[in-house]
């Protein structure tokens, strides 16, 4: 297992989670711009903070931006700076996102909503090392290392002339996609016990216990809204049902009333002698790496893992994998 302080905020064992946070240390001793993508929750500003930690800059600032806040008339004003005099209202000099990123990280969190002509002069930016203050008559260098994150496909926005394919590429030059909750395997227990435990002690009150049918429940749950979800949910048994040990009747009917994972019938019986799960796990995947002619990225589509996860559990019951 990958571990680092810089990303323990994360948490989990899981092989998908462990997988990226390997590439993520590897980014972070360069100086590599880097593009963090995941659904909504899943913890792309922390993977990105991570990065600034483990790397050299880590005693420089780190610098947050929604570019979704940014107002579109002042985009290139909030992120380079002006001078006083530059446009209406600049009744002072005032230094920009990028100048308080100096020998720092600028994170850029939702990248796709960066107006076009803000992206042109980020792209310039990424290419030169050079930023021009409005008003100002020269540019300036900085050293700045900058990590972006959304939650859209932005290669499918390009094809949609939302976002410029020149930044596209710039950015992607390092990918880094955080996966769902639901491909981390085993990690939804940890988080549950992280957040019961750090959650009563930030309100003062003794951790609930999740019993065997709560924690199965909490398992078999789709999680939409990823580890933000889940710390939402335990932090509102915290804090409505201090100390007592929750069972699945217990927990909140609204959270899953439309997203739980369903139970279809797939054709397959248990028998009066019952099974063992591991047996029928990798015959399994015996079946998906035959279908798919020993193509693990197949396979582990066929089965609804990850291809990391796949290689995991070839391993776990010592069978050998396919060809790439």
């Amino acid at each position: 297992m990958f571990s680092s302080d810089a990303f323990k905020l994360l948490g989990g064992d899981s092989p998908a989670l462990q997988a990226v946070l390997r590439s993520a240390a590897l980014v972070a001793a360069t100086d590599a711009t880097a593009l963090v993508t995941g659904e909504s929750g899943t913890g792309k500003e922390l993977l990105a903070r991570g990065i600034h930690e483990a790397s050299r800059r880590h005693t420089g600032p780190w610098v947050p931006v929604n570019c979704a806040a940014l107002p579109s008339e002042l985009v290139e004003a909030e992120l380079f700076g002006y001078w006083k005099g530059a446009f209406t209202g600049a009744d002072r000099n005032a230094p920009g996102f990028v100048h308080q990123a100096q020998n720092g990280t600028l994170f850029l969190d939702e990248i796709a909503e960066l107006t076009l002509a803000g992206q042109a002069k980020l792209l310039r930016f990424l290419e030169e090392g050079e930023c021009q203050r409005l008003g100002s008559g020269r540019a300036e260098t900085l050293d700045v290392r900058v990590v972006a994150a959304t939650h859209q496909d932005l290669s499918a926005l390009v094809a949609q002339g939302r976002f410029r394919s020149d930044l596209f590429y710039r950015l992607n030059v390092i990918p880094l996609t955080l996966p769902p909750l639901r491909e981390r395997d085993g990690d939804i227990g940890l988080l549950l016990d992280r957040f019961r435990g750090e959650l009563a002690q930030t309100h003062g009150v003794d951790a609930p216990a999740f019993a065997q049918s709560a924690r199965t429940r909490l398992t078999r749950y789709a999680w939409p809204g990823n580890v933000r979800e889940l710390r939402n949910l335990v932090e509102r048994c915290v804090v409505l049902m201090p100390g007592r040990t929750l069972e699945s009747r217990d927990l909140p009917v609204e959270w899953f009333a439309d997203s739980c994972v369903p139970e279809p019938h797939l054709g397959v019986y248990l028998p009066p002698e019952g099974v063992r799960l591991e047996d029928v796990e990798a015959d399994l995947i015996r079946q998906a790496l035959s279908r798919s002619g020993g193509n693990r990225t197949r396979a582990a589509a066929l089965v609804g893992v990850t291809r990391d996860t796949l290689l995991y559990r070839l391993r776990k019951h010592g069978l050998i994998p396919g060809s790439d």
